[in-house]
């Protein structure tokens, strides 16, 4: 008999389709004028989610990134709703049975808790931890969202072979997809992934709002304005409609989305039909 308060067991016994929920673990008050590089909107609040994401089948379960921990979030002035990892637990997964995790990229809030897993491989680009070790971190404006302690950790599991790199676009595991998608970040990537409703692209930071790609406005932390542009035409080619992309950190998403709560834990679940919705719609300035 199935634990209520746990994730159920996924009954997809396609290795290649996947359910697919977001785990917001932990939220920002911003406003607009925060969000943007430039922007022609009126001021107001845009509030920032912080997610991770859980794919799964009967064959396996896979995390997209790992959120950050009370350390960092101590150190940066961030509140968490729940320690992602603990959440993890509550839900019913083992985070030491995880054997597969993207890492979009490697800032603090996408890949903490990176040594909270004992046998997880993560898959990383190339030229995401090549700018994650390497000259450009002698830039403050540009180290400043890197934690110093995970770059270090992912070392230690390159180390230890425990680290599968892509350069460009790779295919980890069934299903599932990862494309370089630069801007936010030189090695940031989006992951495509099967689900009964189709292929959906979880964007990550290549877009962390809606807005950011449908109003062509790259979000304030951005290395590459230009890159970030080429990268939101990449990221809808990807996706083949603005429906099954799914951004970074827009608290829209929980909004659009069927929810469910295991155990006080609040999942989004991505792989079912949204509402009825037109996006423009969703970035119209009175809807900040």
């Amino acid at each position: 008999m199935s634990n209520p308060f746990h994730l159920p067991k996924s009954t997809l016994s396609d290795e290649g389709v996947y359910h697919v929920y977001s785990l917001c673990y932990a939220r920002l008050p911003r406003r607009v004028r925060e969000n943007f590089i430039g922007h022609e909107m009126h001021d107001g609040p845009m509030p920032l989610d912080y997610n991770l994401w859980i794919l799964r089948n009967e064959h396996r379960t896979v995390l997209v990134d790992t959120g950050f921990g009370q350390r960092a979030a101590t150190e940066r002035g961030r509140v968490l709703d729940v320690d992602p990892i603990e959440a993890l637990v509550r839900l019913g997964i083992d985070p030491d049975s995880i054997e597969d995790i993207v890492i979009t990229h490697l800032h603090y809030d996408h890949a903490g808790n990176i040594g909270r897993f004992a046998k997880a491989r993560f898959h990383v680009q190339d030229a995401e931890v090549a700018y994650a070790t390497g000259r450009c971190m002698c830039e403050r404006p540009l180290r400043f969202a890197f934690d110093l302690e995970d770059v270090v950790t992912l070392v230690r599991h390159t180390y230890a072979d425990r680290v599968r790199f892509h350069d460009g676009v790779g295919a980890p595991l069934p299903g599932i997809s990862v494309h370089v998608m630069p801007g936010h970040t030189v090695g940031m990537q989006a992951v495509r992934v099967m689900t009964p409703r189709g292929p959906i692209v979880l964007a990550s930071d290549v877009s962390h709002y809606y807005a950011n790609y449908l109003r062509r406005s790259p979000f304030v932390a951005t290395v590459d304005v230009i890159a970030s542009m080429r990268s939101y035409d990449k990221l809808k080619e990807l996706a083949g409609a603005p429906e099954r992309i799914v951004p970074g950190h827009d608290p829209k998403v929980r909004a659009l989305y069927p929810k469910y709560n295991f155990g006080g834990i609040e999942l989004t679940a991505l792989h079912e039909e949204p509402k009825p919705h037109d996006l423009e719609e969703l970035v119209r300035l009175d809807n900040f």
